[in-house]
């Protein structure tokens, strides 16, 4: 397994340091559980950002820390270079633990924006996130593959909250292909 090298880091930093609002006019869940939460999480769709481009197979687990924040282990293969990248970070809610608004840090003091505006709140087996802003949004499942219609009923979602999907990713996720 491949550790992330500084320039990864760097971007994340760059690109989402110290970002750590909603878009407007998107609302976090509330009645979030954190517990449930928890887990294994495989990344099925995301708009194209610099600090994922070329991976395949992104998945995050998310445990307890034992300070009671959310250890983020987010890992994503990348064919080019034949290995695993991977990032360690730190999530804390940004106000009560009932609301899906988090902030995320890879590095240091620096936080970034973790907005679950989703969730199927019975299952817990799906999740749209978005960050800061409209330029970052994630489509997650507990499992690695998800039938057609719940991309589109995301996709649908999406469009109604105004992201543009002209650069979203389908993610490849490769049951053989395990970190």
């Amino acid at each position: 397994m491949h550790v992330v090298k500084n320039w990864f880091l760097l971007v994340i930093l760059a690109v989402l340091g110290g970002c750590t609002g909603v878009p407007e006019g998107i609302n976090p869940v509330t009645g979030f559980n954190a517990e449930r939460y928890l887990g294994t999480w495989y990344e099925i769709a995301r708009l194209d950002h610099s600090f994922e481009r070329g991976l395949s197979n992104v998945r995050a687990e998310y445990s307890r820390n034992d300070d009671g924040s959310i250890k983020v282990i987010n890992r994503g293969y990348n064919a080019e270079e034949g290995q695993w990248d991977v990032a360690d970070g730190r999530a804390v809610f940004v106000g009560d633990e009932n609301t899906g608004h988090l902030k995320v840090s890879f590095f240091g003091p620096f936080y970034a924006s973790y907005v679950v505006f989703q969730l199927d709140k019975e299952a817990y087996s799906y999740a749209y996130v978005t960050g800061y802003n409209r330029d970052y949004l994630w489509f997650l499942s507990r499992t690695p593959e998800v039938s057609e219609e719940a991309i589109e009923a995301f996709k649908a979602r999406a469009r109604a909250e105004e992201f543009d999907l002209e650069e979203l990713i389908m993610v490849e996720q490769d049951r053989a292909l395990s970190p």
